[in-house]
C-alpha cells in the first residue's frame, strides 16, 4: 500500500511512494514563507498523479527537521491530521537524514564515506549533522547511515570545523560557500520520495519513528513574561517603607 510523504523544513516537497519504494508521484514548491498555502494543493496533486485515493494510504511520513518553528509545524500538523483522519501511522524522519541519503545516491558515496549535511537556520547559522555510510544501498534502495555528530545548530564558520574528511551538502553550504565547500551537484533540500523510502525501511526494521519536531532553539517569537499588577507594585513599595 502506498505511503504519502511530506516535508516543510525548507521548501515544500510532497511524494507518493509505493510500498516497494517506487516513486509514484512528486510535487515541489519553493515556498519559504507560505508553507500552509502551498502544502494542501501539492498533496492533492501528488495523490491525483499517482492515482491513489487517501483511503488507500498505509502511512504518512513527515520530515521532523530541524528547521525554523513555523514552517516545520505546518508539515507536522498536516501529517498528523491526515494520519488521524485515516487511522494510519505517522512516521517521523529527520529531514537532514533525507538529504544525507540523497547525497549518497547522487554523489556515489561508498561504505565508510562521511557526509556533512547543512541547512539554512537563518541568523547566519546552519542546522547540521554528520553521517557515516554503513551501506551504500539497503532495504528499499536507500543507504544505511550512522549519525556521527549532531544534529545541532551554529554559525556556518564554526560548523565548517566539523567538515574535515566529509563531503559537505545541503542548502547551508550553498548559502555560505565561503566557509563550506560542497560539490556542484550536491543535493540542497530534502526530497519527499527519499524521506518516504527511509520511513518504510525503518518501519520494516521495527524502528521507532517519533514525530516530535527538532527545533534545536527557541522560537523567534515568545510569549511575554507576566507583568506585575500596579496594585502589587504599589503595595510592595509601601511595605518596604
Amino acid at each position: 500500500m502506498p505511503v504519502l510523504a511530506l516535508d516543510t523544513s525548507a521548501s515544500v516537497t510532497v511524494a507518493v511512494v509505493g510500498d516497494d519504494g517506487a516513486r509514484l508521484a512528486r510535487r515541489d514548491a519553493p515556498e519559504r514563507r507560505r508553507h500552509a498555502e502551498a502544502l494542501a494543493p501539492l498533496v492533492d496533486e501528488a495523490l491525483a498523479e499517482a492515482g491513489v485515493d487517501r483511503t488507500e494510504l498505509a502511512a504518512v511520513a513527515v520530515g521532523t527537521g530541524p528547521a525554523p518553528f513555523t514552517g516545520l509545524r505546518v508539515g507536522l500538523v498536516t501529517a498528523r491530521a491526515i494520519g488521524f483522519a485515516l487511522g494510519v501511522p505517522v512516521l517521523g524522519v529527520p529531514s537532514l537524514d533525507a538529504v544525507a541519503a540523497q547525497a549518497v545516491s547522487d554523489l556515489g558515496l561508498t561504505t565508510d564515506d562521511e557526509v556533512l549535511v547543512t541547512t539554512d537556520a537563518r541568523r547566519r547559522e546552519v542546522y547540521w549533522a554528520r553521517y557515516r555510510v554503513v551501506a551504500h544501498e539497503g532495504p528499499h534502495a536507500v543507504p544505511v547511515l550512522a549519525t556521527v555528530a549532531g544534529p545541532d545548530v551554529g554559525p556556518a564558520a564554526a560548523v565548517a570545523e566539523h567538515a574535515a574528511g566529509a563531503v559537505v551538502v545541503g542548502e547551508g553550504a550553498a548559502l555560505y560557500a565561503d566557509v563550506l565547500d560542497a560539490p556542484e551537484d550536491a543535493p540542497l533540500v530534502p526530497d519527499a520520495a527519499v524521506l518516504a523510502r527511509l520511513a518504510i525501511a525503518r518501519r520494516d526494521a521495527g524502528e521507532e519513528q517519533p514525530t516530535e519536531p527538532l527545533y534545536l532553539r527557541r522560537p523567534d517569537v515568545q510569549e511575554a513574561a507576566a507583568r506585575k499588577r500596579v496594585s502589587d507594585a504599589v503595595g510592595g513599595t509601601r511595605a518596604a517603607r
